[in-house]
């Protein structure tokens, strides 16, 4: 629809009388559009002098934007069109809504604009309808003063292959130009100007008003996937004016020339990007929809539930049996958690059977192929065994990764795994990992990163070391080469914020920070609260999300944690910390090579040196590093 910074009129051809023009420049290679001038360019209004209204097609803008002295055309083509017709009490009746005359004759075409404008309301209509999420304040939090006050840097929408936008978000990034409503106005009507991106958090953008320079006295935040925002080039097609802001009128006499200079080359959004925008927040997931999820009372079993609600894609699942609704679960619909109705019986995993006897109705079995896919494995040749060590992030504890065993092997390549020292005799606590899982390490995974590894509660002999614990359980590594050794390169970032769930309460999602990267493990802060609220979280885990997720979905937004609430969480946790560092302490660092002439007692494993916690990119054949 916008292929340049065209005039309003309706035949391109008048470009020569046009009062500037600009030769075209050499496009940029870049995948968004460039702004060009085809000589044609519409005139910017200065919004002194009210609003007009063209006589020939209709187009309601700013007077001074006008053509000739009277200002009754929006354009040249207009002015022509409307003088060579004769009948022009005809034509005015006709835009006035009047039935025409028996002896007038009406024109038969339709000027360009009208068409374009026509089009434009249409597609616009369709999206708002599309569009039910609402922008959810969260009082005395604003993302874009608590980036701005403290120099924060968020995680780019690219981050999150599973977020809106994220696979197609394409070079959105500072220097961008869009249409944005003109808030610095005293016009009655909704108007619009163009601002450039001045500073990228996610999906919010810092936004400066062309024409401001190094002014940042009106920068303002907003989400560029809301409603308001739009590639250069939308007023022109939609009939809306272009109004400069009332602080910077009196800077220039000839804004067109000034924007023609300004915007030629420039980068804008697609065209197509509202659209898009719509597009990746359809969600397949939805209300009745029958599910396998974990049971949280037991983690070591599933039961079917019913998806109550969607947001952004993440679901609310209320247990089949639960009558008031209120025995409920959240998750992503991509998350590991959640499977097809008979996947449990499927791979030999533990399942309670509900004490409904049939659906309820309006109740329905989710399709299969709507669950996230896991990697094929091959369990044929050498495989994970019942009673290997291993050791794996506690889902009780999401803080701690803990020495744990393989406890029962199941199909599809799932295993059951508990965490030495805690389990339940009946087992009721082991849980259900992938062999592919990003949760799961090979012994010395801790040791050789530097992570404090937990060690089985009560275990006596401390410093713990992984050598003597095996021998003393007469019990067996399971064989590095199992282990998932894929690295993505996923661009985070030390330092960078973003929205996350907390899993341990995992209906609110809170800002948080990543605090370190071990390769595609991520540390994961939340804001305002002690350290030992964090979470270990894998790079590509659904329940992360960019900077201003919350406010495009419609999702309430867990703000830092007040000062009050820092204090009364400092002392206990505290308390609680100094316990832990006396009980769990560890000893110096082995290298990669004391730690494999320790442990592996003669079998050959490969430990290869990986990236440091400020390195987050780049694949790598393992995962493990060998610190200095």
């Amino acid at each position: 629809m916008f292929d340049g910074y065209d005039s309003c009129s309706e035949d391109t051809s008048s470009s020569s009388s046009s009062d500037e023009s600009e030769e075209e420049v050499a496009p940029l290679p870049s995948s968004l559009p460039i702004i060009k001038n085809n000589g044609q360019v519409y005139t910017y209004p200065d919004g002194k002098s009210g609003m007009a209204t063209c006589e020939m097609c209709g187009m309601v803008g700013v007077r001074d934007a006008f053509y000739s002295k009277t200002k009754r055309f929006c354009s040249v083509s207009c002015s022509r069109s409307y003088s060579s017709n004769s009948k022009k009490a005809s034509i005015l009746a006709r835009l006035q809504g009047k039935p025409p005359t028996k002896k007038s004759k009406v024109l038969q075409k339709q000027p360009l604009v009208a068409k374009l404008a026509a089009y434009a309301q249409y597609q616009a209509t369709l999206q708002n309808q599309a569009k039910t999420k609402a922008a959810v304040p969260v009082e005395g939090f604003s993302w874009g003063n608590y980036i701005n006050s403290n120099s924060f840097t968020a995680a780019p929408v690219t981050c999150f292959k599973h977020a809106p936008m994220g696979t197609c978000w394409g070079d959105i990034a500072e220097g961008v130009r869009v249409e944005v409503p003109n808030t610095d106005c005293s016009l009655p009507t909704k108007v619009f100007w163009i601002a450039g991106i001045v500073k990228l958090a996610g999906y919010n953008a810092l936004l400066r008003y062309e024409g401001f320079e190094n002014d940042s006295s009106l920068d303002f935040w907003c989400n560029i996937c809301g409603s308001d925002i739009h590639p250069v080039g939308w007023c022109a097609t939609s009939g809306k004016p272009l109004v400069p802001p009332r602080t910077i009128q009196h800077k220039y006499t000839n804004w067109k020339a000034f924007l023609v200079k300004r915007l030629t080359g420039a980068k804008t959004l697609p065209p197509d990007f509202s659209q898009k925008v719509s597009e990746s927040m359809q969600y397949p997931f939805k209300t009745s929809m029958r599910v396998e999820v974990v049971d949280k009372t037991h983690l070591c079993r599933t039961r079917v539930a019913v998806v109550e609600s969607v947001i952004g894609g993440r679901l609310r699942l209320v247990y089949e049996e639960s009558e008031d609704k209120t025995d409920d679960f959240w998750c992503h619909m991509y998350s590991p958690l959640i499977h097809h109705i008979g996947w449990s019986r499927s791979i030999g995993h533990r399942f309670k059977r509900s004490d409904i006897s049939k659906k309820q109705d309006g109740h329905f079995d989710a399709p299969p192929h709507l669950f996230m896919k896991v990697k094929e494995v091959d369990a044929a040749g050498e495989w994970f065994k019942e009673g290997m060590k291993l050791e794996a992030i506690d889902p009780l504890n999401l803080s701690a990764i803990c020495v744990a065993t393989i406890r029962k092997v199941l199909a599809d390549g799932y295993l059951m795994i508990g965490i030495d020292g805690s389990e339940a005799a009946d087992g009721s606590d082991w849980f259900c990992y992938h062999a592919t899982s990003p949760s799961i390490f090979p012994v010395g995974f801790c040791e050789i990163n530097m992570i404090e590894l937990t060690p089985p509660r009560g275990y006596a002999k401390l410093p713990f070391k992984w050598f003597d614990y095996l021998r003393e359980t007469d019990s067996i590594a399971a064989p590095v080469k199992l282990f998932n050794k894929e690295v993505p390169n996923h661009g985070f970032h030390v330092g960078m914020k973003l929205e996350a769930v907390d899993l341990m309460e995992p209906r609110l999602v809170c800002v948080a920070t990543v605090t370190r990267i071990i390769h595609r493990l991520l540390r994961i802060h939340f804001d305002g609260w002690e350290d030992d609220y964090d979470q270990w979280v894998d790079c590509e885990s659904p329940d992360l999300y960019p900077v201003g997720w919350c406010q495009l979905t419609g999702y309430q937004l867990q703000p830092p944690a007040p000062q009050s609430s820092r204090d009364s969480q400092s002392s206990s946790s505290k308390q609680k910390k100094k316990a832990k560092s006396q009980q769990y302490k560890g000893h110096k660092k082995m290298t990669s090579l004391q730690l494999k002439e320790e442990l592996l007692d003669g079998e050959e494993y490969s430990f290869l040196q990986g990236t440091s916690d400020h390195e987050s990119n780049g694949s790598a054949s393992y995962y493990i590093k060998q610190e200095p």
